[in-house]
C-alpha cells in the first residue's frame, strides 16, 4: 500500500527569507528554502506555502503619515504580490515546479485557488504557493493562513521562523528565556505568547488543528517537525 502524504501548510515570514539583506532577497536562503522543499517532497509530503513578506511597503508606518489604514492594507497586499512572484520565479528557474494561487483574479500571473486544482497540482509534483490573503483589509495572513488550512484539509500547519519555537519571552532580548517543547492554544492566549494573532488562535484550536513552531534554518528541523520528532514547539488543542 503506497504511503499517505502528509498534507502541510508552511509559513514563513520575510525576515527569515530576507535574513542578511534584510529588506530585499537573500540568494543564499532561497536556495537553502528550495533544497529544503525538494527533501520534503521526497518524504510524500505535500507543501503548501503561505509567506508574509513586508519588505516593499508596509501598512503599519504609512498609515501614520498621510494615507488612511484602509488604502495602506491594500498597498501592502499589492506590494507582497511582488514578492511571491519573485519567489516562484525562482522555484521554476531552478527546478522546483510550483503554483502561484491568488484570492482574487489576476489570471495573467496566478490562478484564483481552487481546492480540487490545487491538490491536483500537488499530484503533479507541484509547490503551491498562497497569495493575497482574502484580499480584505483587517484580516492578518495568521488568520487567512488557519482559513486556507481548513480548507485544504490540512494534517498539521508549521510556523517557520529564526528561533527554535515558542517561548516564554524574546529570546533576544532576555538570556533567561524558556522554551516551550509543547504549550495549548489555551495556553498561547492567557500567557500571552506571541504565536499569531488571538483570532486564528481560537480558530485553530476549535478546528483542532496542530501546530508547530520550528527554526527554519536548523538543519532537517523542518522535516523532523512534520514526521513527528520532538522538533520546534507543537501548540495543541
Amino acid at each position: 500500500m503506497p504511503k499517505k502524504n502528509k498534507r502541510v501548510l508552511l509559513k514563513i515570514s520575510w525576515e527569515a527569507l530576507a535574513w542578511d539583506t534584510w529588506n530585499t532577497f537573500d540568494p543564499k536562503i532561497l536556495e537553502f528554502l528550495k533544497d529544503t522543499l525538494k527533501d520534503l517532497q521526497k518524504e510524500n509530503i505535500e507543501i503548501w506555502i503561505v509567506i508574509w513578506w513586508g519588505n516593499i511597503f508596509r501598512w503599519v508606518f504609512w498609515e501614520n503619515l498621510w494615507f488612511d489604514e484602509n488604502t495602506s492594507h491594500y498597498m501592502w497586499m499589492t506590494a507582497t504580490y511582488i514578492n511571491w512572484l519573485a519567489l516562484v520565479n525562482y522555484f521554476w528557474n531552478n527546478k522546483l515546479k510550483s503554483r502561484l494561487m491568488t484570492a482574487v483574479n489576476y489570471d495573467w500571473i496566478g490562478e484564483r485557488f481552487d481546492k480540487q486544482k490545487a491538490i491536483k497540482y500537488l499530484e503533479d509534483g507541484k509547490v503551491v504557493v498562497f497569495v493575497w490573503w482574502t484580499w480584505n483589509p483587517y484580516f492578518t495572513t495568521d488568520t487567512w493562513w488557519v482559513l486556507r488550512a481548513i480548507e485544504i484539509e490540512a494534517d498539521m500547519i508549521i510556523k517557520a521562523t529564526k528561533v527554535d519555537g515558542v517561548y516564554d519571552k524574546d529570546p533576544k532580548k532576555f538570556d533567561d528565556a524558556k522554551l516551550y517543547n509543547k504549550v495549548t492554544y489555551k495556553e498561547v492566549l492567557e500567557k500571552n505568547l506571541k504565536v499569531m494573532d488571538w483570532a486564528a488562535i481560537a480558530l485553530a484550536r476549535d478546528e483542532k488543528i496542530p501546530l508547530k513552531v520550528v527554526n527554519l534554518f536548523k538543519k532537517n528541523a523542518l522535516k523532523k517537525a512534520i514526521l513527528g520528532d520532538k522538533e520546534g514547539t507543537s501548540v495543541v488543542s
